[in-house]
């Protein structure tokens, strides 16, 4: 403190910037969209959708759509929560419209 000043002489702001603690934001948790095998939607039906909802290229989408084929389930994408909440809604959907038992889930990452 320079000689002579007395607190009620310092600027507002300065004191809150020594006073005030620097809060850390924290990110919300992501979410995993999963795709479910069944032995009834078409390959081609999956591919589309993988395509169209997660912006795959052709390419990606079929590799998923083995992964999926193979082991049972894959993950498609990781998400926010309402992101994720919206993609599983619009694959189910679409999948439901075009009378597919296509499954889709999400789960905490």
């Amino acid at each position: 403190m320079a000689h002579g000043m007395t607190n009620s002489d310092r600027p507002d702001d300065q004191v809150d910037l020594v006073v005030k603690p620097r809060t850390r934001t924290q990110r919300p948790p992501m979410y995993k969209v999963l795709m479910l095998n069944d032995d009834f939607t078409p390959m081609e039906f999956v591919v589309h959708v993988l395509e169209r909802l997660f912006n795959m290229t052709h390419a990606q989408a079929i590799e998923i759509m083995l992964t999926v084929h193979r082991k049972g389930l894959a993950v498609v994408g990781v998400f926010s929560h309402e992101v994720a909440e919206t993609k599983v809604a619009q694959v189910m959907e679409l999948a439901r419209r075009q009378q597919h038992p296509l499954q889709c889930t999400m789960e905490k990452e």
